[in-house]
């Protein structure tokens, strides 16, 4: 099945008529964070969102969501989220970033078009799968004690951390989705992501969690990709880096730079499996 042209992947199809097109999403301002992969599908998609991160009272509206004097009251049965990402649309919110996703994909022709009725377990065991690797693991590479420690009160504990994760964790999980890669286009040569012929959300999913894997980890990833073991999954990490909608935004101020959110610069944590611990000696 050949691609769809991102042209005919403009509007969306909502299964719900009584649904606005217009989504909301609320978020931290000044990162890019789990929100991220929301926008990433949106961007992809070319529809029209409202990105509470982009505009004043940002702090404001995330903490009157998660805020525990929220109870959800209201005509709709929505539950409190616990934090954001937050997804608003029509009556209906919903937070956890996979769960966001799951709603939001056959909306935006972003789930398989195939003729599997399971396809979007399927789509969400792997967005899941490069969440917990690529993501929840990193993030805990900094902050391995606990999230309530700045990252000079764990220092040691950290570097040590970054250190097992890119000698035995991150090979696993580059590991992981080259051999995904290649499942497929043994089952069929047209099949160049993740699942099928056609991007899909956890395509996305996966370049968002592989970039900023490499903003924190920059040297274990160059030296991977160097490496050629993982040729097909580089070569589609730079497939949807390329396309066209995905690009622009990239290019564009609404794309956030890392700072002090899931993925961190520390030069004390850029290591990779055979750094020899002088750097973490002379840190100590």
């Amino acid at each position: 099945m050949a691609e769809v042209p991102a042209a005919k992947r403009q509007k969306a199809s909502t299964p719900d008529d009584s649904l606005p097109a217009t989504y909301k999403l609320i978020y931290w301002p000044g990162l890019p964070g789990r929100g991220e992969h929301v926008r990433l599908a949106f961007e992809e998609a070319g529809v029209a969102y409202e990105d509470t991160a982009m505009h004043e009272g940002a702090v404001q509206q995330v903490l009157a969501q998660i805020s525990t004097d929220n109870l959800a009251t209201g005509s709709a049965p929505n539950v409190p989220p616990l934090a954001p990402p937050v997804l608003q649309h029509g009556d209906l919110t919903i937070s956890q970033t996979s769960n966001i996703l799951m709603y939001l994909a056959p909306q935006l022709n972003l789930a398989s078009s195939g003729s599997d009725p399971h396809a979007i377990y399927r789509l969400n065991a792997l967005a899941l799968t490069a969440l917990d690797g690529l993501s929840n693991e990193v993030h805990d590479c900094h902050h391995p004690i606990c999230t309530a420690l700045y990252f000079a009160d764990q220092r040691t504990e950290a570097i040590r951390c970054s250190k097992q994760y890119v000698k035995e964790r991150l090979p696993k999980f580059l590991g992981y989705f080259e051999r995904v890669l290649m499942a497929q286009a043994a089952r069929d040569a047209a099949n160049k992501w993740l699942y099928g012929a056609e991007l899909t959300y956890a395509d996305l999913v996966l370049f968002q969690c592989l970039n900023g894997t490499s903003h924190q980890f920059p040297r274990a990833v160059k030296q991977l990709r160097d490496g050629g073991a993982h040729e097909r999954l580089f070569a589609h990490y730079d497939a949807v880096q390329q396309r066209p909608n995905i690009a622009a935004y990239l290019a564009s101020e609404r794309r956030q730079a890392y700072g002090e959110g899931i993925y961190r610069y520390y030069k004390e944590l850029d290591v990779v499996p055979d750094d020899d611990g002088e750097e973490e000696e002379k840190n100590n």
